[in-house]
């Protein structure tokens, strides 16, 4: 478990970055794997929700997961939608005693916090979502709540860069959109780059002045604290767990 140095300070809100430890399911899944979309027994899945939403000391039913597509959708949640299914990859709200969640495999959870307003907020940012602008839409419809802000954001545990190769039609990509992106990437051959997707949405945070800070851990290094759906590929291996990370307003 993990979590964010200037979140904590915050006596309204619980979060957490949980680790795959401490959960039910074996093999590949092992332990704490809370991917609903993994095919995992989805019995050891619910027991590892329940776990987690005691920690967070919410009712498993107020743990409120998104069906994640590595889109740009941003979703608050309220009284009337809440027990619904959540097509999105952002979610935020004002509401107390429900835990905002969101699942990851190597793309990057970030948590929020919005202290003048009381809204918090998760962020499922794999490239594809923060290339499409997941991070801007989320502090937008923040903003459209309430613009007088003071947002803190804490990046989590995510693939670093010496792990995350790309080729060169994904750096293209990029760079096509913006020259600036150039300095996101490093050259690993002739073929192949690396790709800093930490700096990238953190930088994306930082330009709504959001203040951020980082829990700096490789998914993709630290097999025993860390699903990744990269180290799974080249494992070979036919699925791969999720770990979750959330936030609840007390």
């Amino acid at each position: 478990m993990f979590y964010s140095k200037k979140l904590k300070k915050f006596n309204k809100i619980n979060h957490c970055f949980f680790s795959r430890k401490n959960g039910f399911s074996s093999g590949i899944y092992k332990s704490l794997n809370c991917g609903k979309g993994s095919n995992d027994n989805s019995k050891n899945v619910n027991k590892n929700l329940n776990f987690v939403a005691k920690k967070m000391n919410v009712k498993k039913e107020n743990l409120i997961l998104m069906h994640q597509t590595h889109s740009n959708k941003v979703v608050e949640i309220k009284k009337k939608n809440f027990h619904k299914k959540i097509r999105a990859d952002a979610t935020i709200t004002k509401m107390k005693g429900i835990a905002l969640g969101v699942v990851t495999a190597d793309c990057v959870p970030i948590i929020l916090y919005d202290i003048k307003n009381k809204i918090i907020g998760c962020i499922h940012a794999g490239w594809k979502g923060a290339y499409f602008g997941i991070i801007k839409n989320t502090i937008t419809k923040i903003k459209k709540l309430n613009s007088n802000n003071e947002i803190y954001a804490c990046v989590g545990p995510c693939i670093a860069k010496k792990n995350y190769e790309v080729d060169l039609k994904f750096y293209k990509k990029f760079i096509n959109k913006s020259r600036k992106n150039k300095k996101y990437f490093y050259k690993k051959n002739s073929q192949k780059k690396l790709f800093n997707l930490r700096k990238f949405v953190t930088d994306k945070l930082l330009d709504f002045d959001v203040k951020v800070d980082q829990v700096d851990k490789d998914t993709f290094a630290l097999k025993s604290n860390f699903f990744s759906y990269r180290r799974s590929s080249k494992l070979q291996q036919k699925d791969y767990g999720r770990c979750i990370s959330t936030i609840c307003m007390i």
